[in-house]
């Protein structure tokens, strides 16, 4: 598969997902975007590549990012973020800051939890309905995830998201505690 071949692929697989978790019908997005439904069709089914602009229309329409349309690796359930690509937002002389360490364009409410798992210990979680949108940051030890069967090391300092409307689980596998704030964001009901 060609880059191309691929970018066509994960423009279409993205544009219908976010698409839908809008609730656009394909004439509801067209006339937002100012882009023919047959056009919309086209991309959705990967049978042609769009300019830069129609991209752009598409994007804003939606209230999505042109990298969020484009991003190959949307396809995979986690996306982990190491300390090293969190963007710092501002800092002081003083060692004040803000750092944002990892996010999503999920609507829908919103939680905020503080977790401890001593060692050994875990928590599973059935899968939680379509478009829940989990994101964690590790404070402490090397957190365990498992999401749909696979397993993901989250060590201290590192963010990580996924749709939660996989199975998933929490693991403690270190000798030392794991700590971690989680936000879980629901999408509203339709």
């Amino acid at each position: 598969m060609t880059d191309l071949d691929r970018l066509t692929q994960s423009l279409a697989r993205n544009l219908k997902r976010w698409r839908g978790e809008r609730g656009f019908t394909l004439d509801a997005l067209a006339a937002r975007a100012g882009v023919s439904r047959g056009m919309i069709i086209q991309i959705e089914q990967a049978r042609t590549n769009p300019s830069v602009g129609t991209t752009v229309k598409l994007a804003d329409a939606l209230g999505v990012s042109i990298t969020t349309l484009l991003d190959h690796e949307q396809g995979s359930p986690v996306r982990l973020v190491p300390v090293g690509q969190t963007v710092r937002m501002w800092s002081t002389e003083a060692g004040s800051f803000t750092t944002l360490l990892v996010g999503t364009e999920a609507r829908g409410p919103l939680e905020l939890w503080s977790w401890r798992l001593m060692p050994g210990e875990g928590s599973a979680s059935d899968p939680h309905p379509e478009g829940t949108v989990e994101l964690l940051h590790v404070t402490a030890g090397d957190l365990t995830l498992i999401v749909d069967g696979t397993p993901y090391i989250v060590p201290s300092g590192t963010s990580a998201t996924f749709e939660a409307h996989h199975p998933h689980a929490y693991r403690n596998e270190g000798s030392e505690p794991v700590e971690l704030t989680m936000a879980v964001s629901i999408p509203p009901v339709r």
